[in-house]
């Protein structure tokens, strides 16, 4: 399999995450959605990361699509999402606010880099969505007593909360105060000092 795209993007990273976790075999390339857009366009007409190809050829899109494709892979045992319910769902249900959030930062940074003069009401919704978001995640790790989220186990959950929260540390600098999150800047923490997240990992590069 072939994973296209840079670690300094949190949807990547956490696909990179659990392909070594599952010790699955892969071929990383580092192709930015800007400056490599034409190398990425023939496996992804959006031009989007990340891409896995396959062995067979095909591209998957979406990282959480690739994700439900990559636990089809291992054992149940071993897999970083629950299959049965409610279990999964819960599992979920935290990883789609984590990547919602993450999808909201990126929002804002093109606004505020990208655009001649960032639309204040734009960037208004944004921020209430990312602090809404943020909110409810503190909260929710809040009441976790385990090590993770949900018990001693590590799930999507975790891998995506912890890669979303230190994108938004990289790419917003001020925007977050970390001691208004004690909760998720104590998880993001754990989860930095795994030897898989020091080896998934990419200095943030702004894209130009």
């Amino acid at each position: 399999m072939i994973l296209i795209g840079q670690y300094d993007s949190p949807f990547v990273r956490r696909v990179g995450i659990a392909l070594t976790l599952y010790k699955l075999a892969f071929e990383h390339r580092p192709w930015s959605a800007f400056a490599d857009a034409f190398r990425i366009r023939p496996y992804n007409p959006l031009t989007r990361v990340p891409t896995l190809v396959l062995d067979d050829g095909e591209a998957l899109i979406d990282s959480a699509y690739i994700l439900d494709y990559l636990d089809s892979l291992v054992p149940e045992s071993v897999a970083l999402a629950p299959r049965r319910e409610p279990e999964r769902r819960r599992v979920l249900k935290i990883a789609a606010l984590a990547t919602g959030l993450g999808d909201k930062a990126v929002n804002l940074f093109y606004e505020q880099r990208m655009h001649n003069a960032a639309s204040d009401i734009y960037v208004h919704r944004l921020r209430a969505q990312i602090d809404g978001a943020l909110g409810v995640l503190e909260a929710e790790r809040g009441k976790c007593s385990g090590s993770w989220f949900f018990g001693d186990a590590l799930t999507h959950a975790d891998i995506a909360v912890g890669c979303i929260w230190s994108f938004v540390m990289a790419a917003h600098p001020g925007l977050v105060a970390a001691e208004d999150y004690p909760c998720l800047s104590a998880l993001s923490a754990r989860l930095e000092a795994l030897p898989v997240f020091q080896l998934i990992h990419q200095p943030f590069i702004a894209p130009t």
